[in-house]
């Protein structure tokens, strides 16, 4: 029977796979011959001292034992498509995860995505790093996969109860990720990788017989009696369907307004806002490390960062270690930055958000727009920066250092943000009060790590699509809205997610919900 076994061993080790059975065969007292193979369940990095150690957890397999590295085997997926519709508005990891849930439980989604496929959206997504053009429909934000397709594919999670993670990592790896992202503490795809495994998703679903439409925005959602009828489309189609999944990402602006108008109950929500700042990916190695080169056996050192300033959070978000800045406006008009690494991380910068934790009371400036004065505070400021940048994409910049010292910057450097910076004292960007946090706040992180505060790193303002402005309540146990019928808030546009990870459990457990309701009502009975 094979024997687990948690240890410590060098990254020279970890690295090697003859090393490391040479180590473990001594470790269970056998001949390294004997040792025919080791599987690496979990993996992290001990970093805490200056001898840096990595964490295993591993399965060894000596002479005679049967190999079994529990291979995740792809659900049976029945073809749908005579089963009863369901739409999926959205295409990111909520809506995909949902749609794919959907068919494996005998049902037949109707996916409808305002953006382009993967392919189509490289286009767009050129168009504004060269040409500063912003498409409504096809940006960073909007397309098939949602904001993760092409910002990054971090899969790391703390929402352990939400769901079963595990679940969701074996899909992608049955669909073609890394096995790798089932042992890393902090799993990451790329956004070089992740476009093609969102193809495939796709392509099951749609050869199991559920549909998928692009370039098709949602104009109105059907409602009668309090209970969902189907949608119409901006082209003025009409899609009839009595259940509707919700999920939209956190930038779709104009779903919060269409629901606001139409009275449907949603509410402000407080996020987070700030700058995303950029570093050598050398300093933080030699910080993170301590050491003056990382060497080949370790990855480009991430970090986190939490402190309390004046009574809120300020923390690091959606770190990029080799990584670049991009734009992500979704409207022209506004600048919004975002960070995402490639697969190998092999960037020479990097980038991190460095947000704090905003309160209701910080939007009472637009309270006359009701659920949506936290969407109205947010579109303040990436709209001020967009005229502070002199009107294009270029982002207000400023070296960290200078701006905890009020001192506009001599010169900016050129960075990873292909549109280009313009010199700005960011305190211009923001409110007097978040603009005295996030000063002291990078004061405080200079301590915690003796080299960040430096004006080495530039600062680019506005990260401020840390998550949703708005929610639109639902029921706990069902997940159907408080007020409509067959309406299905999901993801992280409805309030619900964060990230990746937890958008695709929500969306499984959207469809979950909806399943069962048409089990109780003897749907499959019939099928």
């Amino acid at each position: 029977m094979p024997q687990e076994l948690s240890l410590q061993v060098t990254p020279e080790i970890a690295a090697n796979n003859d090393l490391l059975k040479n180590h473990l065969a001594k470790q269970i007292k056998v001949a390294a011959e004997d040792v025919q193979h080791v599987s690496i369940l979990k993996r992290s990095i001990d970093a805490r001292q200056k001898a840096i150690k990595i964490n295993l957890k591993v399965e060894i397999f000596t002479k005679g034992e049967v190999i079994d590295e529990r291979r995740f085997t792809m659900p049976d997926f029945p073809n749908v498509a005579n089963a009863q519709e369901v739409l999926v508005v959205g295409a990111g990891p909520a809506g995909l995860f949902a749609a794919l849930h959907l068919v494996e439980l005998g049902l037949k989604p109707i996916v409808v995505e305002r953006g382009k496929d993967v392919r189509g959206r490289r286009r767009d997504l050129k168009a504004i790093n060269r040409d500063h053009i912003v498409d409504e429909d096809s940006n960073y934000c909007f397309g098939e996969g949602g904001a993760g397709t092409y910002s990054d594919g971090k899969l790391y999670t703390r929402s352990k109860k939400r769901g079963d993670v595990n679940r969701i990592l074996e899909l992608f790896v049955a669909f073609g990720a890394s096995h790798d992202i089932l042992v890393d503490a902090h799993p990451h795809i790329g956004t070089n990788k992740l476009p093609q495994i969102i193809q495939d998703i796709r392509e099951k679903i749609i050869e199991c017989g559920g549909q998928v439409l692009f370039e098709t925005r949602v104009a109105d959602i059907l409602v009668k009696n309090n209970e969902v009828q189907g949608i119409v489309t901006h082209k003025g189609d009409t899609i009839l369907a009595n259940k509707l999944i919700l999920a939209t990402g956190h930038s779709a602006r104009d779903i919060f307004e269409l629901l606001d108008r139409k009275k449907i109950f949603i509410e402000a929500k407080p996020f987070a806002l700030g700058v995303r700042a950029e570093h050598p990916q050398t300093l933080i190695d030699s910080i993170q490390y301590s050491c003056d080169y990382r060497g080949e056996h370790l990855p480009p050192a991430p970090y986190s960062i939490v402190k309390q300033v004046a009574g809120r959070g300020m923390y690091s978000f959606c770190m990029c270690p080799g990584g670049v800045i991009a734009p992500c406006a979704t409207s022209p008009g506004e600048v919004v930055t975002n960070g995402w690494s490639p697969s190998k991380r092999d960037q020479a910068t990097a980038n991190s958000g460095i947000v704090i934790e905003l309160q209701l009371a910080d939007f009472k400036p637009f309270a006359k727009y009701g659920a949506l004065a936290g969407m109205e505070f947010q579109k303040s400021i990436e709209q001020r920066a967009w005229h502070l940048a002199g009107e294009s994409q270029k982002v207000p910049a400023q070296r960290m250092i200078d701006f905890t010292q009020k001192r506009v910057s001599s010169d900016i450097p050129k960075t990873s943000y292909v549109p280009g910076t313009t010199s700005v004292e960011l305190g211009q960007v923001f409110p007097s009060n978040l603009t005295h946090i996030l000063r002291e706040g990078f004061s405080e992180f200079g301590k915690s790590m003796r080299g960040y505060l430096t004006n080495e790193a530039i600062l680019h303002a506005p990260e401020s699509r840390t998550s949703s402005p708005v929610r639109i309540p639902r029921d706990p146990i069902t997940y159907e809205h408080l007020q409509i019928k067959g309406l299905y808030p999901c993801g992280e546009g409805a309030g619900y997610a964060g990230g990746i990870i937890s958008a695709a459990i929500d969306g499984e457990k959207c469809a979950q919900m909806i399943a069962q309701v048409l089990k109780n009502s003897h749907y499959f009975d019939s099928y």
